[in-house]
């Protein structure tokens, strides 16, 4: 039990599992494949805040939650969460505007951003519980099997 990567498999099984999750729902949203939203950086839920809230819980029911380790986990998971509200959101919009000026001024010349960037609070708390929910099951399965 000693050296088995619980965080690193609760972690990136959580951001597999949410990646996959958008690329179902935007398929059957739009009414048609779009593998496209498998590597999306944005949409429902934000597997960023996903994959950093599944890594704290590993290590929060591995360590502690009063561990060092659990406050350094937590720190880089606000930071995290808080880029892809306010940052990549910003972004987003940003590109839209960009979007909208490129067309009215140069229509033709110039392929779209992705406006789909940032993420709103709804898909940052979907993240955070599935990471969460997602973490604590596999981390209790795994720690009663090894």
């Amino acid at each position: 039990m000693g050296d088995f990567p619980f965080a690193l498999i609760a972690s990136v099984s959580a951001q597999i599992l949410c990646q996959a999750f958008k690329a179902v729902f935007y398929s059957v949203r739009e009414r048609r494949f779009a593998p496209c939203y498998f590597t999306s950086p944005g949409g429902v839920p934000s597997a960023h805040s996903a994959f950093v809230t599944a890594l704290s819980v590993a290590v929060g029911m591995r360590n502690g939650f009063f561990s060092d380790i659990f406050a350094v986990c937590f720190v880089f998971a606000a930071i995290v969460v808080y880029d892809a509200f306010r940052l990549r959101g910003a972004v987003g919009k940003h590109a839209e505007l960009l979007n909208r000026l490129t067309a009215r001024h140069f229509p033709g010349e110039h392929e779209n951003l992705s406006e789909m960037v940032g993420h709103s609070p709804p898909e940052i708390i979907t993240g955070i519980a599935a990471g969460g929910i997602f973490s604590f099951i596999v981390t209790t399965v795994l720690i009663n099997t090894f």
